[in-house]
């Protein structure tokens, strides 16, 4: 994954696609030509819909990830607090660390006292605690704080289809 930001210029086509595979990812290049034209009156091809797909894909439009019912985990919100005195030496193993386990969902920096965070998964309580000693073991020297909230009741874990409707709009002001 590239810092890039896409390089994409919108047709409503592609914002039509988006909008349709967040509602319902499971859609086959098929279904969406349907139903891009019953819905938009856009009429394509299937092929022209697959490889519109796989382009958007191509250029990071849109990323892909299989995340499980969040009633085989244990979602949990932790928000990490730097030592500064040993910061410089260390940031960047305790941040691959981070990045890098397979229990981090959702990696993110952010300003404020507690700079870096993640939405991380697990199988049980235990597994939080013993990640977040096994997390201070390994470098204490650069985690000051590693504040942990456990996330209850995920009451929505999707793309709402209306947030692509923004992308059709001129930004020009």
């Amino acid at each position: 994954m590239s810092g890039d930001p896409p390089n994409w210029e919108f047709k409503d086509r592609d914002i039509a696609i988006l909008s349709e595979l967040s509602a319902d990812p499971q859609l086959s290049s098929r279904e969406l030509t349907q139903v891009l034209e019953s819905e938009y009156d856009i009429d394509v091809s299937h092929v022209t819909v697959s490889e519109s797909i796989r382009r958007m894909r191509d250029e990071g439009v849109f990323r892909e990830a299989i995340i499980p019912n969040e009633e085989y985990y244990i979602f949990a919100l932790f928000e990490f607090k730097f030592n500064p005195e040993h910061f410089d030496e260390y940031w960047r193993d305790a941040m691959e660390y981070i990045k890098q386990d397979k229990h981090t969902l959702f990696f993110f920096l952010s300003d404020g006292e507690y700079q870096w965070k993640t939405v991380m998964m697990f199988r049980d309580r235990q597994e939080v605690s013993q990640w977040i000693h096994d997390c201070y073991s390994e470098h204490g020297a650069v985690i000051a704080n590693i504040r942990n909230s456990a996330i209850h009741n995920v009451l929505k874990f999707q793309t709402d289809p209306r947030i692509y409707e923004e992308l059709g709009e001129d930004r020009s002001d």
